[in-house]
């Protein structure tokens, strides 16, 4: 019984970076034989046990044979005569079939030191089609990896697969957690990329597959193609350091553009209702978190608005507070807010401008908040007025303050 280190924690330590997440094969061993020696069980797939003192992961070494379609066809054999080479083999990427023995010593039977010199993502065997959730990681590792490059012997293999019929048999939530991880990397836009170059984008998000191609005027955009603009935005939210609702807000804001009818391009009239409804049936088919939901079908909806937001009056301005329900959720109103920002400097050129809707916006909502909204509705009440008449009032208040407060920035100016 033999334990080696394996995975990210080899490939990342190889590279210099911090590591997070410690896996662990076991090679002669049986799964009574793990839990004598006090690990506890948890794979609900293949043998899986939690270290009894560190909690890291330990898999028994295992094979795998394809038997259907998807991430869940496959039968597994973990039997102590699995050598580390056949466990290795099944991986997906050579910089992550590198295991590490106890003694510090590397076993790299596929080259992954190699590829990291050569700074190449690149498939261990052919056994990586048999997996469509590779095609997911591979796309996720160029946004981690983005100064590395893909091989072409893979980019070819995962344009089989999607031509196969592979990614059609991706399980939603795998989905959403592996682009979940991908926005969250330094270059997100190289997930879409590569997900695009390989087929696999209009397989699994077709709404934002068809934004390429698809022109914006010029004036507004200076990059024109509403696919380039959208992974300018994306990249943005990263150099930004957005979370990753803001991220996918960014992703999905423009949805609409791509179903704007070809007579009336470059101009999008109305493309934010159309995107908002985009979103919805894309966020119900990837099961995607409310949280990320619902911030993506505010941008979605009042990006234009908030971008146009300086020509507005006071009313209108309190109106679009309340839209985004900004006085129940202003902290989800700064980060829409953020998506925004990014939307505005996503665009060739624009990428230093300022965004001063932001701060703008940020103190009208301060001032509208302050309010003494329960004085109000009391006082009202005393008045015979209820319902609707004491929300009207207390939208009249905070009308009020908006206004003065553009009426002294106007003075300072």
């Amino acid at each position: 019984m033999r334990s080696f280190r394996v995975g990210g924690a080899v490939r990342d330590a190889l590279l210099g970076l911090p590591v997070n997440d410690t896996d662990w094969v076991v090679v002669g061993a049986t799964p009574d034989a793990m839990i004598d020696a006090g690990y506890l069980p948890v794979g609900k797939d293949f043998p899986v046990f939690l270290h009894p003192e560190t909690r890291e992961e330990y898999a028994l070494a295992r094979t795998e044979r394809k038997t259907g379609r998807g991430y869940h066809g496959f039968s597994f054999q973990a039997a102590p005569d699995v050598t580390l080479e056949q466990d290795l083999a099944r991986r997906d990427l050579t910089i992550n079939a590198i295991a590490q023995a106890e003694d510090g010593s590397l076993i790299d039977p596929y080259g992954g030191q190699q590829d990291l010199r050569r700074k190449l993502l690149r498939h261990v065997t052919d056994a990586f089609r048999e997996d469509p959730v590779r095609i997911l990681r591979v796309a996720r590792f160029s946004a981690r990896f983005h100064d590395f490059s893909l091989a072409p012997e893979t980019l070819e293999l995962m344009r089989a697969m999607v031509a196969d019929g592979e990614a059609d048999h991706l399980v939603p939530e795998r989905v959403w957690q592996e682009l979940a991880r991908g926005l969250m990397e330094e270059r997100p836009s190289r997930m879409f990329e590569v997900l695009r170059d390989c087929g696999a984008l209009a397989r699994i998000l077709p709404e934002v597959d068809r934004l390429w191609g698809v022109p914006q005027r010029a004036d507004y955009h200076p990059e024109v193609d509403t696919g380039v603009h959208n992974m300018m935005v994306l990249d943005m939210s990263a150099r930004l350091d957005a979370p990753l609702a803001v991220r996918f807000a960014c992703l999905t804001h423009d949805l609409g553009k791509g179903t704007t009818p070809a007579d009336v391009l470059p101009r999008h009239i109305g493309h934010e209702q159309r995107s908002a409804k985009l979103l919805q049936g894309l966020c119900n088919r990837l099961r995607v978190p409310n949280d990320c939901r619902e911030l993506a079908d505010v941008v979605a909806r009042e990006h234009g608005n908030i971008h146009r937001s300086g020509e507005f009056g006071a009313a209108a301005i309190v109106r679009l507070l309340e839209r985004c329900d900004a006085f129940r959720k202003p902290q989800r109103f700064e980060q829409v807010l953020l998506a925004c920002e990014c939307d505005a400097r996503g665009r060739l050129g624009l990428e230093e401008q300022a965004y001063p809707q932001r701060e703008r916006l940020l103190a009208a909502l301060t001032a509208a908040r302050a309010v003494d909204t329960a004085t109000l509705a009391a006082q009202a009440r005393d008045q015979g007025l209820s319902g609707e008449a004491i929300g009207e009032r207390i939208q009249h208040a905070r009308v009020q303050v908006v206004h003065d407060l553009q009426t002294s920035r106007a003075s300072a100016a």
